[in-house]
């Protein structure tokens, strides 16, 4: 399903008169006066939903990848299951906790149809100011230069990423 289509079913479905919050209306539980569109707390939902598989499909890959027989050494010597997720399990799948924020974070930061959909006006967003710049004020040197700072900033967390993960000879 298209980015757009899927963020504008959010804005659908968060709606003062959509279909969880209409119901918890006529329903009572919520005031009358209560809305969730329009706030930051729906931009970054419809992130969230977005660039879920971005973060989840690195994770996955990375926890597949656990030796069982590692698991199963760290019970046998008594560590309870909090022990062996904190001790074992979150150490070994690091890498991929950094890959899907790597993957995450780029798609992400530039984005600005989730806040210009279910942000409103008062939501913004570096991609946001970026376009205004871009289409609307038409100042291209200022839209150019703020999508360098991005570009570099993005740059910068690659490498950080790739030093830390302890693969140098790819710079």
């Amino acid at each position: 399903m298209s980015f757009v289509i899927r963020t504008l079913t959010w804005q659908f479905i968060l709606a003062d008169d959509g279909i969880v919050l209409g119901t918890l209306k006529h329903l009572h539980v919520l005031p009358q006066n209560f809305h969730v569109l329009a706030t930051s707390v729906a931009v970054v939902s419809g992130i969230a939903y977005n660039y879920l598989p971005f973060m989840a499909l690195p994770l996955y890959v990375s926890l597949r990848r656990i030796d069982r027989s590692v698991v199963e050494a760290a019970r046998d010597l008594y560590a309870s299951h909090a022990q062996v997720l904190r001790r074992v399990v979150l150490p070994l799948s690091i890498p991929g906790i950094f890959a899907g924020v790597l993957l995450t974070f780029v798609p992400a930061v530039g984005d600005y149809v989730n806040a210009s959909i279910l942000g409103g006006t008062r939501t913004t967003m570096i991609g946001n100011i970026i376009q205004q710049e871009f289409l609307t004020n038409l100042h291209y040197p200022r839209a150019a230069a703020l999508s360098f700072i991005l570009m570099a900033a993005i740059l910068l967390m690659v490498t950080i990423y790739i030093r830390k993960s302890g693969t140098e000879d790819l710079v």
